[in-house]
C-alpha cells in the first residue's frame, strides 16, 4: 500500500510545475486538461518516491504560516544553496530539527507561498 499523491494548493500550475521541476528535480507524471477551464490535472513525481505531488486551487492569497509538506533530501545543504542562488526564499537555514536530534532540516517557500521543510532523513 502507498499514497498515490499529496495535494498542494497553488495559484499558477505552470509556475508551480516549473518551480518543482527546476529546484527539486521533479518529473511531470501527468498534465491533462480538466474540462473547459485552463485548469489541468497535474501530478509531479519526485525521484525515487512512490507518492506524487498533485496541484489544487489555492483558496486565498495568504502564504502558509505552517509547513505544508516535508520533503526528504539527502543533499539538503546543496539543495538549499542551489535554491538560494536562484532566488528561492529560504525561511530557516539548515539546522538540527528541534524534535529529532541529529536530523537536519531547512525551510523554504515555494513559488506559490507554501512553506515547506527539507529534511535529510
Amino acid at each position: 500500500m502507498h499514497i498515490q499523491f499529496a495535494e498542494l494548493p497553488v495559484f499558477s500550475q505552470p509556475r508551480a510545475k516549473a518551480f518543482y521541476v527546476e529546484h527539486l528535480g521533479c518529473e511531470v507524471a501527468a498534465d491533462a486538461p480538466m474540462g473547459p477551464s485552463d485548469w489541468h490535472w497535474v501530478e509531479l513525481s519526485f525521484p525515487g518516491a512512490q507518492t506524487n505531488l498533485h496541484f489544487l486551487h489555492r483558496a486565498d492569497e495568504q502564504p502558509s504560516d505552517e509547513p505544508v509538506m516535508v520533503i526528504i533530501d539527502e543533499k539538503l545543504v546543496a539543495t538549499v544553496e542551489a535554491m538560494r542562488v536562484k532566488g528561492v526564499e529560504i525561511i530557516t537555514e539548515p539546522q538540527e530539527a528541534p524534535w529529532a536530534p541529529g536530523r537536519t532540516i531547512a525551510e523554504f517557500r515555494d513559488s506559490e507561498g507554501n512553506r515547506m521543510i527539507l529534511a535529510d532523513r
